[in-house]
């Protein structure tokens, strides 16, 4: 048995890639007699959009996807929403800090991109740091503090190699220093993703971790952050993202196609859940079932590695 999670951010309604990756993660937890979280990632308040959260959790129900505790149901590791939970991001960062393993950076983003032949870092999120305070004298840092607010605070990444066995993908071998040290908190005060979301899994003993593979490159710089807080990582699977008929990223390209969008069509749960089920490999392409169908058998072993298209025009005109 084990814990597992959905976490998503409630930027705007539920896609069909998110859904996609929704019922993953449920039938790992299902399948394994586990339990399941469903966790909302609001840190960045400015980029909430009023209601969605409410309504991610009507469409997932629609889909025939249950949770154990979650906003809408409570349970032991309450709250279940990232924007009450920052007592818990100052603690891990306040044990980070204590370890030496966290320093002020007064680099601004153009600062950082105007290091010469910076690489970028995991998911493309900007030039990787340079380094350009990592070492700097005690007494230059006192005289910055003094003068100015830090731009953020970085997580020291140490050298060598991370390794770790994906539940879809295999061997994964990755060297995080590649890419610098990596934030932890902004100059605003709020807790960047990798924190709060390691914090978050520590505090709710999720045990497995199932997600797009576009976060695989960012998964070595958490099992540092589990390291330094010494938590076992959970297990992580990262299912390929799925594509539109014309071959681009379908959350990107056909972005307007949300399950609300699907519903307001009159297309049944069934076909939708079908549909999503055949582009994991787990059932025919026009089979119609509900999540609970693919409960019994499945394994993450029965997951194609391919990424898969989904052609929506061909359901969503069928009730």
């Amino acid at each position: 048995m084990s814990r597992g999670r959905f976490a998503p951010s409630p930027t705007g309604n539920l896609h069909l890639g998110s859904a996609r990756t929704a019922l993953a993660a449920w039938l790992v937890a299902r399948a394994g007699g586990g339990s399941f979280v469903l966790r909302m990632e609001d840190l960045d308040r400015p980029r909430v959009v009023p209601g969605a959260a409410e309504r991610i959790c009507e469409d997932l129900r629609w889909l025939g996807l249950d949770w154990d505790e979650g906003p809408d149901v409570g349970g032991i590791h309450a709250p279940y929403r990232q924007s009450e939970r920052s007592a818990l991001y100052g603690q891990a960062l306040d044990r980070l800090s204590s370890l030496g393993l966290t320093y002020p950076c007064f680099c601004s983003r153009a600062d950082v991109a105007r290091a010469a032949s910076a690489p970028h870092g995991p998911a493309d999120d900007g030039p990787a740091y340079p380094g350009s305070c990592r070492d700097l004298p005690a007494e230059e840092v006192r005289k910055r503090l003094a003068e100015r607010r830090p731009a953020a605070l970085r997580f020291r990444v140490p050298e060598g190699e991370i390794a770790f066995v994906d539940g879809a993908r295999g061997a994964v071998r990755n060297h995080p220093a590649k890419h610098g040290d990596f934030i932890v908190r902004r100059a605003d005060g709020l807790y960047a993703y990798h924190l709060a979301v390691v914090a978050d899994d520590v505090e709710m003993a999720i045990e497995q971790v199932v997600r797009g593979e576009d976060l695989l490159e960012s998964t070595a710089r958490q099992i540092l952050l589990y390291r330094a807080l010494s938590a076992a990582p959970p297990a992580f699977a990262h299912v390929p993202l799925v594509l539109g008929p014309d071959g681009q990223r379908l959350a990107k390209r056909h972005g307007s196609i949300a399950i609300r969008d699907v519903r307001q069509r009159g297309v049944a749960p069934e076909a939708v859940c079908g549909a999503l089920a055949a582009s994991l490999g787990l059932c025919g392409e026009g089979d119609r079932l509900r999540p609970a169908d693919l409960v019994g058998g499945f394994g993450l072993d029965r997951v194609s590695h391919q990424p898969p298209r989904l052609d929506p025009s061909k359901w969503l005109s069928s009730p």
